[in-house]
């Protein structure tokens, strides 16, 4: 029983109290503490007013009284009470984690180094809330504030301002008689009206709250007032802001606009609240009752805007409301670029907590936009995705597009394995992947299609199991050489000389340099070329194990190895290939919405150039170019020239007609590899542009 008497409250207390933030007893009754709660991580604020160190009942009824004003009044520009604990020896308020302003002023060159215009976005926003804030207080709730300066403003990690210090908070019926602080450095902050009472018949119930914005506003842009005669000296003041701060500090009380007059004036055109920050934050907030065409435009505009905005704001304030549109909201598949590129300024564990799930819960959605835009962003978040969120999650649903009847969706999904393919299981990759890509080389109508699933095939060659990649690969690429559709044999060529480590001498003797040799008399030049470099590059190879043959354990040392970070960077240097089967044009008018309809649209291909140095055990073509829809002409370039190809497709002159099977046992894995299909023939462009790109190189 004594026991439970004598008990400390204190001990008992939910919070751990850290340490003190220092330079804030000017303005402050409470001494403010990092906190945290106890078995949590999420930081807290606490300030602790000491009974017996105050010494001063008028100090701790003050507290009281602001606690309990704290704990009544909730608006998201007030400071968010959480808990509190009242003992003999001391008073315990805990709230949201917040700093005084004055601190995020003072670091602002070093948070903001970008650019000035992040500073100033901070604190039009930060201004804008302050007055938000103070709307409710004197016209919602009838409660003058009494002390607001540049001290009773805190902010909190998403760079939000709030009010704090309600110690001097009287309702609105006494504004006859204005309260009179404890603390001296506020005197400087009092009204003209409290010093002339005649006044005071002239006051309005924010008159007072607004002589103390227009002091903020004053101490923000020209730093600490020393006294009230300073207010007449503009100072750094913006121009946007200088007539209604005149206003603010008129000695007439009944001159000083009400603060939702001010919201009003300065959201008008040209306003001081008028910029893109404001804008896009009260977007967000309202999202629930926007339009989709608005929040289309919306969202696609955003990810510019984004460049401009602080980063605390961006990370802890755009983004959560983002992740609120996408799951209350029916935002849709344009929310996806700007959540993945917030995404980017997240730790990992964030990352997985925050938009991993937002990825999973995309990939089930049934709305074909919506997945072409997943598959476009899919290299800025695969990253991050897990194993077996990839595989249990993500890869069935994925599965479905490699048969879709449209090609974006199809060429999408090929392009897609890139970046999957290091996660995914055996069973997936060396089985499922390839029984897909296997049909999609021989079968699909699409020529591009066809071409990029070789390039897909050569660029994730490194992750399949040995035996499969042995049983597959001649096959694979012999089976392109054959293809009706010139970019398709180019890209056979190209990817033999990118994986040329892992053939064993006489796969190179009895099989590829056949194959290749053919191509040597191909009616485009463009496939002759490349054909006559790679063919001199498995010579020399050749050449040089008949010369050494203890070199061929060299040569072959890669056949059976499994995928490892070097052999991968070996991949990726061939694999700069922008793959893309449909243009830039169509995707700009049809990725909003895709039709069930395949677009009678010519293909597209991208692929490395082949080197004209000789093949070693140890050197892979390195430079990367981009192949696009235009017509055919001969280069003249000794490197392979990859230019935009535009409406290509397939004439009776250039048809390649060419069913054989190329002794492709390995590549009929499942019985679903078969002979290519003959083309029907169309009409072929006479000549191919040649024009480097790398804006579309995917590394």
């Amino acid at each position: 029983m004594w026991s439970f008497f004598s008990r400390n409250p204190s001990k008992e207390f939910g919070y751990e109290i850290l340490e003190q933030l220092t330079g804030t007893e000017e303005y402050m009754l409470w001494k403010l503490h990092k906190g945290k709660k106890k078995g949590y991580s999420e930081p807290v604020s606490v300030f602790i007013l000491d009974a017996k160190t105050s010494g001063n009942d008028t100090q701790i009824e003050l507290a009281k009284a602001a606690l309990k004003r704290l704990k009544t009044l909730r608006h998201p520009n007030i400071l968010t009470y959480i808990d509190s604990l009242e003992t003999e020896k001391c008073l315990y308020l805990v709230t949201e984690y917040v700093e005084p302003l004055q601190f995020y002023l003072n670091s602002c060159a070093t948070d903001y180094p970008k650019s000035k215009q992040q500073k100033e976005l901070f604190i039009a926003w930060g201004l804008f809330q302050v007055v938000r804030g103070l709307t409710f207080l004197n016209n919602d709730v009838n409660l003058q504030h009494n002390s607001i300066c540049l001290g009773n403003i805190l902010v909190n990690t998403a760079g939000e301002w709030k009010l704090g210090g309600f110690e001097n908070a009287t309702p609105s019926s006494q504004i006859n008689s204005l309260p009179i602080k404890i603390l001296p450095s506020f005197e400087k902050y009092d009204p003209p009206e409290k010093v002339d009472s005649s006044k005071l018949k002239f006051a309005t119930k924010w008159s007072a709250d607004m002589w103390g914005l227009g002091c903020l506003i004053w101490e923000v842009f020209n730093g600490s007032l020393k006294s009230s005669s300073s207010l007449k000296i503009l100072g750094n003041i913006p121009k946007l802001l200088t007539s209604v701060y005149c206003e603010l500090v008129g000695a007439n009380p009944s001159s000083r606009p009400n603060p939702s007059e001010v919201l009003v004036i300065c959201r008008k055109p040209g306003g001081y609240f008028n910029n893109d920050l404001v804008e896009c934050l009260l977007f967000l907030e309202e999202i629930q009752i926007k339009e989709s065409n608005e929040k289309t435009q919306f969202f696609n505009k955003l990810p510019l805007l984004l460049e401009s905005f602080p980063e605390n704001l961006a990370r802890h304030k755009v983004l959560p409301q983002l992740i609120n549109a996408f799951e209350f909201g029916n935002a849709g598949a344009t929310i996806l670029t700007p959540l993945f590129k917030l995404g980017s300024l997240l730790t990992e564990e964030e990352y997985q907590k925050r938009i991993v799930p937002c990825v999973v819960k995309l990939f089930s959605s049934p709305d074909r936009a919506t997945r072409v835009r997943l598959l476009q962003q899919l290299e800025h978040f695969s990253a991050h995705l897990l194993p077996v969120t990839v595989n249990d999650n993500i890869f069935p649903h994925i599965l479905s597009g490699f048969t879709d009847s449209n090609p974006v969706i199809r060429e999408h999904t090929v392009k897609s394995i890139i970046s999957l393919a290091p996660k995914l299981n055996y069973n997936n990759l060396n089985v499922e992947v390839l029984k897909h890509f296997a049909r999609l080389q021989s079968k699909d109508e699409q020529g591009g299609i066809r071409t990029n699933t070789t390039v897909c095939l050569g660029k994730v060659a490194s992750y399949f199991h040995p035996q499969i990649r042995q049983k597959v690969l001649v096959s694979a690429f012999t089976r392109a050489l054959r293809d009706p559709f010139p970019p398709a044999r180019v890209g056979g060529i190209l990817a033999f000389a990118a994986t040329q480590q892992y053939y064993l001498l006489n796969q190179i003797s009895h099989q590829i340099l056949p194959a290749l040799c053919v191509l040597t008399g191909d009616p485009e030049r463009e496939v002759r070329d490349q054909a006559f470099k790679v063919v001199k590059g498995f010579l020399s190879k050749l050449e040089k194990v008949s010369e050494d043959p203890s070199l061929r354990e060299c040569m072959e040392a890669d056949v059976n190895a499994n995928a490892s970070p070097n052999v991968t960077d070996m991949a990726s240097t061939w694999a700069g290939w922008a793959v893309s089967a449909v243009t830039s044009k169509f995707y700009k008018s049809q990725s909003s919405q895709i039709s069930d309809q395949s677009p009678a649209l010519p293909a597209s291909t991208e692929g490395p150039p082949a080197t004209s140095n000789p093949i070693s055990c140890d050197t892979i073509p390195e430079t990367s170019h981009e192949l696009r829809r235009t017509s055919y002409t001969e280069s003249t370039d000794e490197s392979v020239q990859w230019g935009d190809m535009n409406e290509l497709s397939l004439s009776s002159k250039n048809l390649v007609d060419d069913k054989g099977d190329g002794d492709g046992d390995g590549w009929d894995v499942q019985d679903d590899w078969a002979p290519i299909e003959t083309v029907e023939q169309d009409s072929f462009g006479p000549s191919m542009t040649t024009a480097r790109s790398k804006d579309s190189v995917l590394m």
